[in-house]
């Protein structure tokens, strides 16, 4: 049976909107242990925005966890508990991007949301507050810093002054949440999955384009964000006027995003050109930092860091030698570019022209895939995939490495 772990998580804001921060624990369900902590100043922000980034920020520390978990998340928060149950409604622009976020960790049938007392949330509690503390005094919050499961197992007495500010900010905190239901009825069904689901609107689209060939590709060689940023070669060319002419033809892309990279912007400006659009850059889709490892083969990474490459291959956490990027980072960087995309393309398709990690980590995530997935995906040069999200928050892979148009 598939391991259970339990998320708390818990969101504040001295002001509503005002310096706010989050704070989110997984505990063992039998030992009460807390395996993992996570808390972040996030500047100026609602307390029902930094309660959604608590709860994302607690999925993602079960997920490092144990993937294939079972997820019992616990809140004190009933506007994201019933939300994110399907209950009710989300309305607000800030929340739905978060809530889309929140889904695609796990899949959504392991993971269950139970509305619990303020009382019982105090270790994410004060984790959000050791966050906001230290956004104070212009800092970050840090593990080693955190006093909240001691804290929680002492229950010291709260000053007067501590207590008013939590009747204030939960008094504050209930009337956000009846405004932001009090347009809908409270009871909402949640929405069914497969041929009986509703419409749903016209999903935004990202089509996804791997950049053509460069001088690296043919020789399997590691090329990030950290290296030399190669050029197209002239078959690199040659594939990317083959997908401007494939693109044209159907007719449906509204806009085109790529890398900086300059691979990404030669293969974005050949189908830009073709359909007369502009090339927005977006730092987010930027290829994967491969440290040392940039210019080098898999067998010579093999042969100069064998550790480091076993670690790599292992966990999602390790990043290359030398400092580069973890998928782990990557997939968090890749999650907050797709949720501002979507924001801002809502019902559009839109081109995305990146690289293989990116892709084939919003390819996991729509798939609610774990990492190890990004290793049995094979993205060919000038391929293209395609992902719809829709407005419920869950997304379909409709596309995947074609590459008919380069034939």
């Amino acid at each position: 049976m598939p391991r259970t772990l339990i998320v708390e998580a818990d969101g504040g804001s001295r002001g509503n909107p005002g310096p706010a921060g989050y704070g989110a624990v997984v505990l063992d369900p039998e030992t009460g242990e807390a395996l993992a902590e996570a808390a972040e100043f996030i500047g100026t922000a609602t307390n029902n925005v930094a309660e959604y980034k608590g709860l994302v920020a607690g999925l993602r520390a079960a997920l490092a966890l144990d993937p294939e978990a079972r997820i019992q998340v616990r809140m004190d928060s009933k506007l994201v508990v019933e939300q994110m149950s399907g209950r009710w409604q989300i309305k607000h622009p800030d929340m739905k991007p978060l809530a889309a976020e929140a889904r695609s960790v796990f899949p959504a049938d392991r993971v269950t949301y139970e509305w619990i007392p303020r009382s019982q949330n105090k270790h994410a509690d004060r984790l959000a507050n050791e966050a906001m503390d230290a956004g104070k005094i212009g800092k970050q919050w840090e593990p080693r810093d955190s006093r909240a499961a001691l804290a929680t197992a002492a229950a010291p007495a709260r000053s007067a002054a501590a207590l008013a500010a939590d009747e204030a900010a939960e008094r504050a905190e209930a009337a956000a949440e009846r405004a932001e239901t009090a347009a809908a009825p409270e009871a909402v069904a949640a929405p069914p999955v497969g041929w009986g689901a509703p419409d749903l609107g016209v999903p935004a689209t990202f089509v996804l384009l791997r950049h053509g060939e460069t001088a690296l590709t043919p020789e399997k060689r590691f090329s990030g964000s950290g290296g030399t940023d190669p050029e197209l070669s002239a078959a690199g060319h040659r594939q990317a006027q083959a997908t401007a002419a494939a693109l044209a033809a159907r007719g449906t892309i509204q806009a085109v995003v790529s890398s900086p990279l300059r691979r990404c912007r030669e293969t974005a400006e050949a189908v830009a050109d073709r359909l007369g659009l502009e090339v927005r850059l977006e730092e987010g889709l930027r290829e994967t930092d491969f440290g040392a490892w940039e210019g080098l083969t898999f067998a010579e990474v093999r042969e100069r860091y064998p550790e480091d490459l076993d670690a790599w291959l292992h966990s999602s956490k390790a990043a290359p030698t030398g400092g580069g990027e973890s998928f782990a980072s990557v997939a968090r960087r890749v999650a907050v570019t797709r949720d501002k995309l979507l924001a801002r393309y809502a019902g559009k398709t839109v081109l995305l022209v990146t690289h293989v990690t990116p892709i084939k980590t919003l390819v996991r995530l729509a798939l609610g895939a774990p990492p190890e997935s990004l290793f049995r995906m094979e993205l060919s040069a000038a391929s293209l995939s395609a992902v719809a999200y829709y407005s419920d928050g869950n997304a379909s892979l409709r596309l995947l490495n074609e590459t008919s148009h380069l034939r």
